[in-house]
């Protein structure tokens, strides 16, 4: 049998691992809560400037832009992975990389070059421990990142796009469906004729349009501006996604630590029942041999 004290110092120590994880439980529903707002804000805007795009790209109108166009010979890439930089998010970061290693093995035999960027401390780590040489990293977003300072990224993949460094760019993370499902995904961002429409997303893409004073200018700014927004939207489903993993990782936590003090405690009665029969039958023992 187990010493009783020894049960008794492990059960207090796991209660406060308990406590520490049913707080960390409810700061992640409190940002959950934060993230999902300012995600749901953006979602109608980026659905419906994406809309406008796609059948901007797909009406065959004689002015292009050089974003909506696909290059006919792609020679170079970049490779946008977006992560964690906190863990005990459960397999958030792991199932990103799942998604990330077979595109990237991909664009790297079918590419000339490719730049593999990174966001989150986590996803810097993993590739420098897989001897994955990165580009860019990124250590500043966290659950709430801000439109600034994505725009700063688009606005570099927008000039690398135009100066023909790159001819595509594909973008890995965690697109948030709902609490119930996020799901790790690869969405190609550039060129901007390349996005995948939804059912929903696709409906009225028939529209004709009539562009006043001129084509070229409005799609001189709905165009970029299309991409920095559906790439804001990327970052804010990643954010959004992580605290919903943390969440649930740290609510089966604390209700596993629950089930490991239940087990400790009968364990620890047990023992201390043991115990103290023991001690009764010494002192038995005891009086019985001053008796005789």
């Amino acid at each position: 049998m187990a010493n009783a004290r020894a049960l008794d110092k492990r059960r207090k120590s796991i209660r406060n691992i308990r406590k520490i994880t049913r707080t960390m439980e409810l700061i992640a529903t409190a940002r959950f809560r934060k993230a999902m707002d300012r995600a749901a804000a953006a979602t109608d805007y980026t659905e419906r400037i994406t809309q406008i795009v796609a059948s901007l790209a797909a009406a065959g109108l004689e002015v292009q832009h050089p974003l909506l166009e696909a290059r006919p010979d792609p020679r170079a890439a970049s490779c946008l992975v977006l992560t964690s930089n906190r863990g005990l998010c459960g397999g958030y970061n792991s199932s990103i990389f799942r998604r990330a290693l077979p595109r990237i093995e991909e664009l790297r035999k079918s590419m000339d070059h490719l730049n593999i960027d990174v966001s989150g401390k986590r996803g810097i780590g993993a590739f420098k421990f897989r001897g994955i040489k990165t580009n860019d990293t990124y250590q500043q977003f966290d659950d709430q990142p801000k439109f600034a300072e994505v725009e700063q990224i688009a606005n570099k993949y927008l000039a690398a796009y135009a100066a023909g460094e790159i001819d595509r760019l594909d973008v890995v993370y965690t697109k948030f469906h709902s609490v119930a499902k996020q799901e790790a995904v690869i969405e190609t961002l550039l060129p901007l004729g390349a996005i995948d429409l939804d059912d929903e997303e696709a409906t009225g893409l028939s529209a004709d349009y009539e562009f006043l004073p001129s084509a070229e200018s409005i799609l001189e700014e709905v165009v970029p501006t299309s991409f920095k927004i559906r790439l804001f939207k990327c970052f804010l489903d990643a954010a959004v996604s992580e605290q919903v993993a943390r969440m649930v990782a740290m609510k089966s936590a604390t209700e596993n630590a629950g089930e490991i003090i239940k087990q400790l405690s009968m364990t620890y009665n047990r023992a201390r029942q043991s115990q103290i029969t023991g001690e009764i039958m010494e002192i038995i023992g005891g009086v019985e041999a001053l008796a005789n």
